[in-house]
């Protein structure tokens, strides 16, 4: 068990390392896939702001990994019935998108979008809405989930948001911030500022709320705080360590590790009535509970089995099962939120820690990362993409990739480094 204890602390350690101040991620996309589907975004007609629609949604497509948008366009229609469905067919576009924009009073603007197919000759799908100047990144965000889940049949996740715990300097002092940015790393937010260390952000299901750990009293304690008020509450601050909060999957309890009773186990606190009920009761260490969608049972790391594996817990009939066998490591276990995937901190063998992936229902594992340090893997809402920390360099960047790991890209932080990603629902 030593041997853990050390590990936890290095791993604490990683996570508390280097990150700066307040702007947007940016985006660099380090591995394409093969499997794309190529698509026309059209520049809409009187789109005039500084950002535009069709660059948005283009670069949401993108990053997807799933299409590949043109660069140039054969002729710019506003609509579908200005099509000359030739002219995209020998190019082989078969999907485009077209829209205008109207400008409306108090500063508000009317988007119209038609997704077109050139081979079928005809329009797929067509919404107009009305907005303020200042949902326009919201709305290119939702044309986007749209136009993907049309084409795919899968939900989009573009207009989701991401959590992460920036590190920065400022007047030669280490601080630290949990910040929130759409999921393309634009507008980002922060939402506690402190000179001591934040941990283990996790999403309420409504997306209302987030829980994190925060030592800013000189040891860890466990917060909830709401996004829209910024209201916090201080749900555990015993002695010892108050770690790795998870909400359940209907909003009423959270998963928690607390050493209160002198060795880190797992509980669940009720938000309602502020019960603890402690799940497991072993020698060994057991932390970084995660919840399976259907809220019955928990994934949790540790080291009872000689190393640190990951193990499920039924929450009923408090059944324990080991999930993990291969590597001589394997934490930080995020279940997909379609219940089929395991992801995770994996190491085979050394001193690298990549992310891999297991299949819940085959057992099989797959390693999607090849560099050294990365940590806290999250899904997507739709099951889809993965977001991890990662380095780039000595620099601390968020990875976002596939899960065939045959698309990757990263999100650096213009000025710092970046840790601890939750993806919200």
């Amino acid at each position: 068990m030593p041997h853990f204890r050390k590990l936890f602390i290095s791993c604490l350690a990683l996570s508390l390392i280097t990150i700066n101040s307040h702007a947007d991620l940016t985006i660099d996309i380090v591995k394409s896939s093969n499997n794309t589907t190529p698509i026309a975004i059209v520049p809409f007609v009187n789109d005039s702001a500084s950002e535009s629609l069709n660059s948005i949604i283009s670069n949401d497509l993108a990053r997807s990994g799933l299409f590949i948008p043109a660069k140039q366009f054969p002729e710019r229609p506003s609509s579908s019935s200005e099509f000359v469905f030739p002219v995209w067919q020998v190019l082989g576009l078969d999907y485009v998108v077209v829209g205008k924009v109207s400008p409306n009073e108090n500063n508000q603007s009317t988007i119209q979008y038609e997704l077109v197919s050139s081979s079928q000759e005809k329009r797929l799908l067509g919404e107009s809405m009305t907005i303020p100047a200042t949902r326009w990144r919201e709305a290119a965000h939702f044309i986007s989930d749209r136009v993907f889940k049309y084409i795919t049949g899968i939900d989009g996740s573009f207009s989701t948001r991401v959590a992460y715990v920036l590190q920065y300097s400022r007047e030669g002092k280490t601080r630290y911030r949990l910040d929130i940015a759409d999921a393309d790393g634009r507008q980002p937010r922060s939402i506690l500022d402190s000179d001591e260390p934040i941990l283990s952000p996790s999403w309420s299901p409504d997306g209302q709320n987030i829980a994190y750990v925060s030592f800013e009293g000189g040891k860890p304690a466990i917060y909830t705080q709401n996004l829209a008020t910024t209201q916090r509450q201080v749900i555990t601050n015993f002695k010892g360590l108050n770690g790795a909060p998870a909400w359940s999957p209907d909003g009423t309890k959270l998963a928690l590790t607390l050493s209160q009773d002198g060795n880190p186990e797992i509980y669940l606190f009720d938000l309602a009535n502020k019960k603890l009920t402690r799940l497991t009761n072993h020698y060994a260490i057991d932390t970084e509970a995660r919840w399976f969608p259907d809220g019955r049972a928990l994934i949790f790391t540790s080291d009872r089995g000689g190393n640190p594996q990951i193990y499920r817990l039924d929450i009923n009939t408090q059944e324990v099962k080991r999930l993990t066998f291969e590597g001589s490591f394997n934490g930080r276990g995020a279940v997909s939120p379609d219940g089929r995937y395991l992801a995770m901190v994996h190491r085979r063998s050394g001193q690298s820690f990549q992310i891999a992936l297991q299949d819940l229902q085959t057992g099989g594992v797959t390693r999607l990362t090849d560099t050294p340090l990365d940590e806290a893997p999250s899904f997507s809402p739709n099951s889809q993409m993965i977001v991890y920390a990662t380095k780039q360099g000595a620099k601390g960047v968020l990875g976002i990739m596939s899960l065939d790991g045959r698309f990757k890209l990263q999100l650096p932080a213009s000025d710092g480094q970046v840790r601890e990603p939750a993806w919200s629902p």
